[in-house]
């Protein structure tokens, strides 16, 4: 970094992670209610891919991008952990030096970082920013998938549909943290001692048995991988159960507006329901996770950690949808204050 200015890596065009460059551009300043993080670590997300690749279409305005291609550069990176360097008016509970971990949105993948101090908490002191940075959105969307949208209670039976993934290894954990009586993972045979390891109670090889046809009679489904039909999940599910679809399908069109429609419409038809959802950056439960993290009731599972220099790399490997676990870029030593 020169002068006044700070490392960053932006697209200018929509496409594929070929089209992000490494340059120089402004800091940003923590304004009312804000404080200023040096990003130590980045967790990348599904989410990252959608700004970048520009899907879907209908949602370009509503993500504050152009039609045609972004109106200005765009940074991605919304989960960070960091160091605090300033805090902005208006700002309690937080001081210049702090490590924290959070959700920013936009602009992770810089050396600095302005976020709204709610959407930050004090970093697990057990683990490391790498770790860190690998929690915010998949756990958020874990907890608050079985929690709020599923109501998951205590001695119900939950199955996880994509456990190897970032938001399904969250899930596992955070099911029996929450006081399901047995968690069952759906996993690939490479990924079925990982997930054991987690604490799910039985793994299903989803390449050899197909879940969906067993009848077993679930309370919860938590489905992140996207890989079988809304009637076909159903059939897994008591009549009374619920179905929680996480992550937006559908397509680079519509996205997930054809799914959100076609759930509510089968809901009323298929006897279980069927919701989606989309995490909320609540400070409080940032705090939560952080307490459950500390607690050892939950850990981040790594798939691995790029260099900022290979971050395109890093979203190429995001885009196989194969990550096992979650998939980190680690600022260098060259952005970080002497």
């Amino acid at each position: 970094m020169s002068g006044d200015r700070m490392r960053a890596l932006v697209f200018r065009r929509y496409g594929g992670p070929e089209v992000l460059e490494s340059t120089d551009v402004e800091p940003p300043v923590a304004g009312d209610g804000q404080i200023l993080v040096r990003v130590r670590a980045v967790g990348l997300n599904p989410y990252d891919l959608h700004f970048l690749h520009g899907d879907p279409y209908v949602a370009r305005p509503m993500m504050g991008l152009g039609l045609r291609k972004p109106r200005r550069p765009v940074i991605l990176g919304s989960d960070v952990a960091g160091v605090v360097e300033a805090v902005g008016p208006n700002v309690t509970g937080f001081r210049a030096g702090d490590e924290v971990f959070g959700t920013v949105g936009l602009g992770g993948l810089a050396d600095l970082v302005a976020v709204s101090a709610g959407a930050v908490a004090p970093k697990p002191t057990n683990i490391g920013f790498e770790q860190a940075a690998a929690l915010p959105m998949a756990a958020l969307t874990a907890l608050q998938g079985l929690r709020d949208v599923g109501g998951l209670r205590s001695g119900q039976r939950v199955i996880v549909n994509g456990a190897a993934g970032g938001v399904g290894s969250f899930a596992v954990q955070l099911a029996k943290a929450l006081g399901a009586s047995a968690v069952t993972g759906v996993c690939s045979a490479a990924s079925s001692e990982m997930v054991r390891s987690l604490g799910a109670d039985e793994v299903i090889d989803y390449e050899r048995e197909d879940f969906t046809k067993q009848g077993r009679g679930y309370d919860l489904l938590i489905d992140t991988a996207g890989n079988r039909s809304l009637r076909s999940l159903c059939r897994a599910l008591e009549p009374s159960g619920t179905l929680v679809l996480v992550g937006a399908g559908g397509g680079r069109v519509l996205g997930p507006i054809a799914q959100i429609l076609g759930a509510r419409l089968q809901s009323r038809f298929l006897g279980p329901r069927v919701l989606t959802m989309v995490a909320q950056t609540k400070a409080e439960d940032l705090l939560l996770i952080k307490n459950l993290v500390e607690e050892g009731k939950l850990r981040p599972v790594m798939d691995r950690s790029y260099p900022l220099a290979q971050a395109a790399d890093a979203l190429r490997h995001l885009e196989t949808r194969h990550a096992h676990g979650k998939v980190v870029v680690a600022m260098s030593a060259a952005g970080a204050k002497a």
